[in-house]
């Protein structure tokens, strides 16, 4: 039995790593006959000078299909609670970071890596948020400054698994979607620092060189034999609908539903993280920022999805109540307002309180004012959250 299918793509769709059969079509007198595995990008923009419009592309049968994780959702995964499960996910947080250095230190080094590490980290991902989602992403809040390349893909791979999730895929895609998350910016290790943390607007010319971490991630990916259509997804995540985004403009319906996925949860974490010269924003002003952005860039449908699984007040992060207290979103309800939180800390007295977990759908007394910061009131959140959420 073969062990590949054969598709037919468009130039725009190949990506280095991918094996060519033939070309299909092509325009002008210079015709291209070879075929074989395409090592690099500039192998593709060859390609385009000499008018390759469509080839045939050969796709192992198993890069759709990640092995299911013992602790599949599809293999009724035991529920756990959020107490039960957040010391698992936070060793497992913490086990991403150390992943993220090792991958990020060989790409920077322009080395490949062992491609079963991260897809064995993503099938544990997924396993953690099957037993419990709540864990995994109250820590994609705990964020610290200096740390932000390295916790930046970890996050967009937990929220992307959620989303995957909510809006129904099978097993095998949510651990698809969860790797490409995890992978999806190894690049920016080749872009000079001072461009990468510049606290400013970027100059064209430096606006330039960021955008060559899409195509520096894809070659890396490439060289240490990820899967082709997952690369696809990972080379999708600037990409925009209007046609204006990168690397290759693609327009509308030649951004896959997974690269559409990834670009708006990379979106979301990239404006509410902190970064080393700036604060993150509140979950509230990212929602507005990823609302303008649609329909005309990003898919309204899916940041609509997206809205709803992650809850107006995402877990894990702070709002201030209607009587002067703050407090961390801990689970949604179904009414996306009326979360459950825990209680920390008095603003009227500047200290903090023992926590207490508060039903807002039950208990009517409090309502949420609306969604802040802990850097708005000088508040260490992440000396609390180890101190009191784990307890």
């Amino acid at each position: 039995m073969s062990q590949s299918v054969v598709k037919t793509i468009s130039i725009d769709e190949l990506r280095p790593g991918m094996v060519v059969r033939q070309i299909t079509e092509q325009n002008g007198s210079v015709k291209v006959t070879s075929s074989g595995r395409v090592s690099s990008q500039d192998i593709i923009t060859a390609l385009k000078k000499k008018g390759v419009k469509k080839l045939q592309v050969e796709f192992p049968r198993e890069s759709t299909v990640l092995p299911k994780s013992k602790s599949s959702k599809d293999q009724n995964t035991a529920k756990t609670t959020f107490a039960a499960e957040i010391v698992t996910a936070e060793k497992l947080h913490r086990k991403g970071k150390d992943i993220q250095k090792v991958l990020l230190d060989a790409v920077g080094k322009g080395l490949s890596f062992d491609a079963q590490i991260p897809r064995e980290f993503s099938q544990q991902l997924v396993a953690s948020i099957d037993r419990n989602p709540d864990a995994l992403l109250c820590l994609t809040k705990i964020k610290e400054k200096d740390d932000y390349l390295l916790e930046h893909s970890l996050n967009v791979a937990i929220i992307l698994a959620n989303f995957a999730r909510f809006v129904g895929l099978e097993n095998d895609a949510v651990q698809e979607l969860a790797h490409a998350g995890f992978l999806h910016d190894l690049g920016k290790i080749q872009i000079a620092d001072d461009i990468l943390h510049k606290p400013g607007r970027l100059t064209d010319a430096e606006m330039e060189e960021m955008k060559k971490h899409v195509t520096y991630g894809v070659e890396a990916l490439a060289s240490s034999s990820i899967a082709p259509d997952l690369i696809n997804i990972v080379s999708e995540h600037h990409e925009r609908l209007d046609g204006l985004g990168y690397p290759v403009g693609k327009k509308a319906d030649e951004i896959s539903r997974y690269g559409r996925m990834l670009a708006i949860a990379d979106m979301y974490d990239a404006l509410t993280a902190d970064r080393c010269y700036k604060a993150g924003m509140s979950s509230q002003k990212a929602i507005k920022i990823l609302l303008g952005e649609a329909p005309e860039r990003l898919d309204k449908a899916l940041l609509d999805q997206f809205i709803k699984c992650m809850g107006v007040f995402p877990v894990g992060s702070l709002v201030k109540l209607s009587n002067q207290k703050l407090a961390m979103v801990l689970k949604q309800n179904d009414s996306l307002a009326k979360p459950v939180v825990k209680v920390f800390y008095s603003l009227g007295g500047n200290h903090f309180l023992e926590p207490r977990d508060i039903d807002l759908s039950t208990d009517t007394r409090f309502q949420i004012e609306n969604a802040v910061v802990a850097s708005d009131y000088d508040i260490d959140f992440n000396t609390f959250f180890h101190r009191m959420v784990k307890v």
